[in-house]
C-alpha cells in the first residue's frame, strides 16, 4: 500500500471512530435534548473550526456559486436527511441503523442507471440487488407489522446519495470547502428556522411526544446536555477535516471500504453501552449490504468509472 493511501487509511478509520463515538452522544441527547439544536450548534461550531482551517492553511474561500439552485437543493438534503438518521438512532439499534445508511452506494448506482442512463455493468447491478434484498432482510416487512423507523435510514442513504451525485456534477465550480461551507450554513439557517417556527406554532413534545427529540424546544438549563452538544460539535467537525484530508491524499477506491469499519464500532458501542444484539436476519442483512457495497468499490476501480466511490460515505 503506497504511503498516501496508508495515511488516507489512518484518516478513515480515525474519522470512523469519532464519527462512532459522536452517533452515541447524539443517542444520548434523546431524552432530554433538542436534536435541532444539535444540528444548528454543530453547523455553527462547524462553520467556525472550518473557517480556522482554511485560514491557518492558507486556503481562500468564496461563497459565489453557478449553481445556486444545486447548492440549496443538497443543503436541504442533507439536512433533512441526517435528521432522519439521527432520530432513528434513538428507536434502532446502533448498527442496524449504520448498516441501512450504508445502503447509500447502491442508491447511487441505482439512480446513476436508472435516471442518468449511467453505464453500469451486470456485476454491479447484482451487487446492487443483492444489497437490497440485504435492506429488506434488515427492515423486515410484513403487512402487520412495518418497521417504519428503519425507512428512516433509509431515507437517509436515499438523500445523501442524490447530494453527493450533485455535489460530483458541480465539483468543477466549487471547490471541497466551499461545499462543506455550505452544509454547515444550512445547518445553523434550517435548524433555526424550523426552531423558531415550532416556536411560534406552539408545537413541541407534549403536541407530538413520540417526535419529541424533533420538536423539544432547546435546552440551555442543564449543563450536562451542554455539555455533550459541545464534544458533538466539535468532534463532528475534526471528523469532517478527517474524512475530507483522507480524500485528498488517498485513491478513493482503496481508502473507502474502511469506512465499513463505523458499522463494527456501532456494533461495539450498541453492545457496551445498550445491550444491543442484532438478531439472524440483520445479521445477514447487514453482511449483504457491506460486502455488495465494497463489490462495487472494487469493481469501479477496476473499471476505473467511478460513481459511489468519489467521497466519503459519512459526515
Amino acid at each position: 500500500m503506497a504511503s498516501e493511501d496508508l495515511r488516507g487509511v489512518i484518516f478513515i478509520l480515525c474519522g470512523m471512530f469519532i464519527f462512532s463515538v459522536q452517533d452515541v452522544l447524539i443517542r444520548q441527547l434523546a431524552d432530554g435534548g433538542s436534536l435541532l439544536q444539535v444540528l444548528t450548534f454543530r453547523g455553527l461550531l462547524g462553520a467556525i473550526v472550518l473557517t480556522i482551517f482554511l485560514r491557518i492553511t492558507g486556503r481562500s474561500l468564496t461563497l459565489v456559486t453557478p449553481y445556486p439552485l444545486l447548492a440549496v437543493t443538497r443543503v436541504i438534503l442533507f439536512f433533512s436527511g441526517f435528521l432522519c438518521f439521527y432520530y432513528a438512532l434513538s428507536h434502532m439499534r446502533l448498527a442496524e441503523a449504520t448498516a441501512l445508511f450504508f445502503a447509500s452506494p447502491l442508491f447511487i448506482t441505482a439512480i446513476s442507471r436508472l435516471v442518468l442512463k449511467e453505464a453500469v455493468g451486470w456485476y454491479r447491478l447484482g451487487a446492487t440487488i443483492v444489497g437490497f434484498v440485504g435492506v429488506l432482510f434488515i427492515v423486515q416487512p410484513s403487512p402487520d407489522n412495518l418497521n417504519l423507523i428503519a425507512l428512516f435510514p433509509l431515507f437517509t442513504a436515499c438523500t445523501y446519495s442524490i447530494s453527493m451525485m450533485i455535489a460530483r456534477y458541480t465539483k468543477e465550480q466549487e471547490t471541497i470547502w466551499q461545499q462543506m461551507m455550505y452544509l454547515y450554513i444550512g445547518s445553523v439557517v434550517f435548524g433555526g428556522v424550523a426552531s423558531a417556527t415550532l416556536l411560534w406554532a406552539g408545537i413541541g413534545e407534549t403536541q407530538l411526544p413520540s417526535a419529541g427529540y424533533i420538536v423539544r424546544q432547546w435546552n440551555f438549563s442543564e449543563q450536562y446536555i451542554l455539555l455533550i452538544m459541545l464534544i458533538v460539535a466539535i468532534i463532528g467537525s475534526f471528523g469532517m477535516l478527517l474524512l475530507t484530508s483522507a480524500y485528498r491524499v488517498g485513491t478513493p477506491a482503496v481508502i473507502a471500504p474502511f469506512e465499513y469499519s463505523l458499522l463494527f464500532l456501532a456494533g461495539a458501542w450498541g453492545y457496551l453501552f445498550y445491550g444491543e444484539v442484532p438478531n439472524l436476519y440483520s445479521f445477514l442483512g447487514m453482511s449483504m449490504i457491506v460486502s455488495s457495497s465494497i463489490f462495487i468499490f472494487f469493481r469501479e476501480g477496476v473499471r476505473k468509472k467511478p460513481l459511489a466511490v468519489k467521497t466519503s460515505l459519512r459526515t
